[in-house]
């Protein structure tokens, strides 16, 4: 294992939990989140803040399951499937892959391929 994978780890059990604070807390304040075109999904902490803090207090059944990973340097690749999604929309099941760089010790740039 790797630190990126620690803290990708950290990170997905926070996310499991639904605790804002501690999954906020694995990612740099200047974190930029893309989509697949390169799009600015999400800049930085309050636009974060402002996205997964509805998805976690209003889906109760939150889960995030890692079928594949790969792990190269300071990158972590997973496969994703999210279920129990209640956020308007969203389909309650998601597929993805999902690219996080891990700067140090913490998450500062993630691309989604969904």
């Amino acid at each position: 294992m790797s630190v990126a994978t620690d803290v990708i780890d950290g990170e997905l059990a926070a996310y499991r939990a639904r605790d804002l604070d501690e999954f906020l807390s694995y990612y740099s304040a200047e974190a930029v989140i893309r989509d697949a075109d390169g799009n600015v999904l999400m800049d930085g902490e309050e636009a974060m803040r402002a996205f997964y803090g509805p998805l976690f207090r209003d889906s109760p059944d939150l889960s995030v399951e890692i079928p594949k990973r790969i792990d190269f340097d300071d990158y972590v690749v997973d496969e994703e499937v999210v279920t129990g999604v209640v956020l308007e929309g969203y389909p309650s099941e998601l597929h993805a892959v999902v690219v996080n760089r891990v700067t140090g010790s913490k998450i500062s740039h993630v691309t989604f391929l969904m």
